[in-house]
Parts: structure tokens; C-alpha cells; sequence
């Protein structure tokens, strides 16, 4: 069973803003090509690293006003909360190093 948390407008400051961990977030959509390759990676990672990092998702065609609050304009798009605040954020798929090389340093 994955690890990573489905994020919403009404969970965002729950489960972002007050996270005790640091918060990957990937803003997809189901019909995104490069997305539907990274999930994988990005499940692998949230049960790898539960307990020091939390995986959200935010799917962009329900939560348009959160990813327009974020500036998406392009998915998929990590971002990378740590105490509340955005650290990080990167557009377009990648490597599963790659995306641990992102986040691990806040870790």
C-alpha cells in the first residue's frame, strides 16, 4: 500500500503547512503522459522515506485554484514544502535519483 496522501484545498494546511516531515507534492493529472511515469517512482519513494518525508498528491483537474496558487502551468511539478514554506519546485519528468538528489538535502 502506498504512502502518499491525496492533498486537497481542505486538507492543504494540514497536511502541508503543519507537516512535522518535509512535503513532496506532485501536481498531475491522469491524463499526463510523464506523470503516469514518475507515479511509480514517486510511490517507491513515500514508503521509502515514510516517517522523514510525506508524498502529496495534487491532482491539477480538481484542484485548480491550489495549483494556480503554486503557478503550475506546466505537469508534472514538484514541490517541496519544508516548515510550512515552499523550498523547491521543478517541472517535467525525471529519474528516481534525480527526484531524491531534490528533497533529500531537507530531509
Amino acid at each position: 500500500m502506498s504512502s502518499e496522501v491525496t492533498i486537497t484545498k481542505d486538507n492543504f494546511n494540514t497536511e502541508v503547512l503543519q507537516s512535522p516531515v518535509p512535503v513532496l507534492i506532485d501536481f498531475w493529472a491522469a491524463w499526463c503522459g510523464p506523470c503516469k511515469m514518475i507515479a511509480p517512482m514517486l510511490e517507491e519513494i513515500a514508503d521509502e522515506y515514510s516517517g522523514r518525508l510525506k508524498v502529496g498528491k495534487i491532482n491539477v483537474d480538481e484542484q485548480g485554484d491550489l495549483a494556480g496558487q503554486h503557478s503550475v502551468v506546466s505537469i508534472p511539478t514538484l514541490v517541496l514544502y519544508k516548515g510550512g514554506h515552499i523550498q523547491a519546485q521543478k517541472t517535467g519528468a525525471m529519474p528516481k535519483h534525480e527526484m531524491i538528489s531534490f528533497f533529500k538535502p531537507l530531509l
